[in-house]
């Protein structure tokens, strides 16, 4: 008998792609104990630092919060900086461009400094921002972007502490608080935790739906070719059950044009 499967949800909401690429233009705040050292400050920032950031702090286009101890409690820690290309010096400080180019860069270096793969950081509680000067220090003639692994996504109320080193987060076989499940009856509108939490839904693989230079495929094409794959990887992730559940996330065109190239598998499972 073939097994019955059943899609439980689809979301069509790109985490933080769409978010991050827009680098959250303006000035409206330096974000949470602010060090007045940093606000307008021209020189690139501390690699490595930690910091206590919020939703809100990552909402901004710039940072100045304080550094604190990495041994102390911390939801964020920069895991690179750099100076913008030169082909950047004399773009507009909200310049679409300049998100473009960090996207890429930040998602690259993210990857390698968590020791993950494409596919795994999109399963992972974990998340990256990156700031820009100040619009000050801009017009000062600073021209540094600033990356900065979170504790949590765009959906988290709050972010939760990182370990004292992020480096080497997700090498081997990652631990559960890191790995993303859902609580809820579907996937869509869930509230999205860590593994460790009592949950309904695990996230346990992605689809790689084209390449870098591919067109966008199409909404419908996108949505069939994400639902048959999560299908089969959630029938042999629960070891072909003759019933079981399943969801999946797929992404629209702006998500695309952003660089997203992978929908989301999950499987129905406490464990």
């Amino acid at each position: 008998m073939l097994p019955v499967r059943r899609c439980a949800a689809v979301l069509a909401v790109l985490v933080t792609t769409t978010l991050l690429l827009a680098g959250c233009g303006g000035d409206d705040g330096q974000g949470s104990n602010a060090d007045p050292d940093q606000v307008d400050a021209v020189e690139k920032p501390e690699l490595g630092a930690c910091r206590m950031l919020t939703p809100d702090d990552v909402a901004a286009a710039s940072n100045a919060s304080k550094v604190v101890d990495c041994a102390d409690e911390h939801t964020a820690q920069t895991y690179a900086v750099g100076g913008l290309p030169d082909q950047l010096s004399d773009a507009g400080y909200d310049d679409e461009k300049i998100g473009a180019w960090a996207y890429d860069t930040c998602a690259k270096q993210f990857e390698d400094f968590l020791g993950a793969d494409e596919s795994l950081v999109m399963r992972t509680v974990v998340s990256w921002a990156w700031f820009r000067p100040s619009e000050k220090a801009w017009e000062d003639g600073a021209r540094w972007y600033r990356c900065d692994v979170v504790g949590g996504g765009e959906q988290s109320k709050a972010y939760v502490p990182l370990p004292e080193e992020t480096k080497g987060l997700l090498l081997g076989k990652p631990d559960d608080q890191w790995m993303v499940c859902a609580a809820g009856p579907s996937v869509s509108g869930s509230v999205k935790i860590p593994c460790t939490e009592a949950h309904d839904w695990r996230a346990i693989s992605t689809v790689k739906l084209g390449e870098p230079k591919d067109p966008y495929p199409g909404d419908r094409l996108s949505q069939v070719k994400t639902r048959d794959f999560c299908s089969e990887q959630v029938a042999a992730f629960l070891n072909y059950p003759v019933d079981y559940d399943f969801g999946y996330t797929w992404f629209h065109e702006a998500e695309w044009q952003a660089g997203n190239r992978r929908s989301v598998c999950w499987a129905r499972t406490n464990a």
